[in-house]
């Protein structure tokens, strides 16, 4: 890219989060597919919906949509109804991605803190029916940005980029719908991990006070108690990654807001208000290739399985040159 010496950091940071993030989606969901990380099914189903829905939003928002268009700005991706297609597309998986990663949440607290009823809501069925809801809504709730977009300017009949209508700003109807589009994602999403995750602290708190009281012991050696954190371990770094890449974004909307400046949607990295944008954008794309790094760090089976995918490559070349080996040893 021949631009700004601060336009050249995204240029080169976008393709490194694709080179990385697209890969590791895929991996996990391999992994976490063939079920031997040692996870009961309800989890197993969300951790692979939440690695399925970030490989999308590597896809589309980070590769078509950045990379398209700070790299290929005069190609078809460029043009004002890929353009459209390619933010819709954006809207839709990266809501899918927040509200699985909600829906895991709630999931953990139900299995951890309401026992009576973890055994109707905590199964594969259920998990299935969440994700398929979660992933539809997402789709259907993101239509009316279709409508929001114009051509920055014509050439030869072409439409060229993607411009907000004037009537966005100033239309209490769309007002309306862009707050409740941010209600909806991140601030209700934070809101219920937040509440979430302290009721679940409280519990498990509470229950390991309890259960000290009753062994008459320390919790060290206490095995159900060090198996209780271990549990949690997986779902609390998955939710304050969540709440941490999100900040900048959440505050970056208020500033708007406050202001009335309105969203950028020209490059222009000599505008700090569009550094601004751009950042709160991109630390909200890392939380689309962490998740699998995270399941490494907290999940010895998941780090031997991983290991295991790592090396069925050069396993396999091994095993074909042991049988050509045999294959020519004269039989005896």
């Amino acid at each position: 890219m021949h631009g700004p010496a601060k336009g050249i950091f995204f240029a080169i940071f976008y393709p490194i989060l694709a080179v990385i993030g697209a890969p590791a989606n895929l991996l996990g969901t391999v992994i976490l597919s063939r079920g031997r990380c040692g996870l009961s099914r309800c989890i197993t189903y969300y951790l692979v919906a939440i690695a399925v829905s970030d490989f999308l939003v590597i896809i589309t928002a980070v590769i078509l949509n950045r990379i398209g268009r700070i790299y290929f700005q005069d190609s078809v991706l460029s043009t004002t109804p890929a353009c459209t297609l390619s933010n819709l597309l954006v809207f839709a998986t990266r809501d899918g991605s927040v509200w699985l990663t909600v829906a895991f949440t709630i999931d953990r607290f139900v299995a951890i803190c309401c026992q009576g009823l973890k055994a109707r809501y905590c199964t594969g069925k259920i998990a299935l029916l969440v994700i398929g809801l979660v992933s539809a809504l997402s789709c259907a709730r993101n239509v009316p940005f279709y409508f929001i977009y114009q051509p920055l300017y014509i050439l030869d009949g072409v439409p060229w980029f993607c411009s907000i209508k004037p009537i966005c700003y100033t239309s209490l109807v769309w007002q309306a719908y862009d707050w409740l589009d941010h209600i909806l994602n991140p601030f209700l999403p934070v809101f219920l991990i937040l509440l979430v995750n302290a009721l679940t602290v409280r519990h498990i708190l509470a229950a390991s006070r309890a259960r000290r009281r009753l062994r008459g012991t320390e919790s060290h050696g206490d095995a159900e108690i060090t198996k209780r954190k271990r549990s949690i371990v997986l779902l609390f770094a998955i939710s304050l990654s969540f709440l941490l890449l999100w900040a900048t974004y959440v505050g970056h909307f208020l500033y708007v807001r406050i202001t009335g400046e309105g969203y950028l949607t020209s490059l222009d990295f000599n505008d700090p208000r569009y550094i601004l944008q751009e950042t709160a954008n991109m630390l909200q794309l890392v939380s689309s290739c962490n998740n699998v790094f995270i399941y490494a760090g907290a999940q010895n089976k998941f780090r031997e399985e991983l290991k295991k995918v790592l090396m069925c490559p050069f396993t396999a070349v091994t095993g074909c040159f042991k049988q050509l080996k045999h294959g020519k040893t004269p039989p005896r």
